[in-house]
């Protein structure tokens, strides 16, 4: 795959990241969204740079398990908690599982806060920060390995989506489209970027920003579990601007679910007429 396949093949899968960070964040509210948009857009990259489709697995999957993968290096990495606590959730986690053991079941917090010589506040504090940073983990190991193996009907899944994530890059604003592209795909400089549009580097930034607020506006307009429920938008920009991006992304999807559609369907009409 030369230079030019991969980087197209970042731009199409762009959406995915803005879409898997939105998910870990639901999960986890103390993770900021935009340091892992950055750790993600990386491991999107990375995938991109390895990926290998002879092996017959989507890229959508491939792409997910590397982005997910990336995610929990940075929670591991990661200091959010002081050593103190660091400290309790490790004792807490102990005492429960000996608990468990012991009694044959989950164990109260008040029989952990026993256990621990600690109020009962304190101990089912120490659970949350422990479940916050287990469970996250958990839950995006789980996915990374639903994501190893793609059944017929994931595979027509991921070309959907990955035609909806397109659409979502294409029906950015002219300037926003050109900055994500230049960033993230192309490695280009922030500096060379704002001189090249006449903006300052804060600018560039703050475009970016807005972008991928964008996309997970689009995505999350689209993918909502409740469609019925009014969507709680992400971007800043003005409610006009936002109804527009999104009516441009409604016409983009619709062509890109048309092409897919097409190409069997238009060799029948063909043979037919």
């Amino acid at each position: 795959m030369n230079r030019i396949e991969r980087n197209q093949l970042v731009i199409d899968n762009l959406p995915l990241v803005g879409y898997l960070v939105s998910e870990l964040c639901a999960r986890a509210t103390h993770l900021s969204r935009d340091d892992l948009a950055s750790v993600g857009a990386i491991g999107l990259i990375t995938a991109a740079e390895s990926f290998d489709s002879s092996l017959g697995i989507p890229f959508g999957a491939f792409a997910r398990k590397r982005i997910t993968g990336a995610f929990a290096d940075e929670l591991r990495a990661g200091d959010w908690a002081s050593r103190g606590t660091r400290k309790r959730i490790k004792e807490t986690l102990l005492v429960q599982d000996s608990l468990t053991a012991s009694l044959g079941r989950s164990p109260s917090v008040d029989e952990i806060a026993a256990a621990l010589g600690v109020d009962r506040d304190t101990a089912a504090e120490a659970m949350a920060d422990a479940s916050r940073t287990v469970t996250t983990l958990d839950d995006m190991t789980a996915d990374t390995m639903i994501a190893d193996t793609a059944l017929p009907e994931e595979s027509l899944l991921e070309e959907e989506r990955t035609a909806y994530l397109r659409a979502a890059v294409e029906a950015l604003p002219e300037k926003m489209r050109h900055i994500v592209t230049a960033v993230y795909f192309d490695d280009r400089p922030v500096k060379e970027i704002a001189e090249e549009l006449g903006i300052t580097h804060s600018a560039v930034s703050q475009q970016r920003s807005e972008a991928i607020r964008l996309l997970r506006d689009g995505l999350g307009t689209h993918y909502s579990d409740n469609p019925d429920a009014e969507y709680e938008a992400e971007s800043r920009v003005s409610a006009a601007s936002r109804n527009a991006y999104l009516a441009r992304l409604a016409n983009q999807a619709v062509a890109g679910m048309s092409r897919m559609v097409a190409g069997p369907i238009g060799l029948n009409n063909t043979v037919a007429s």
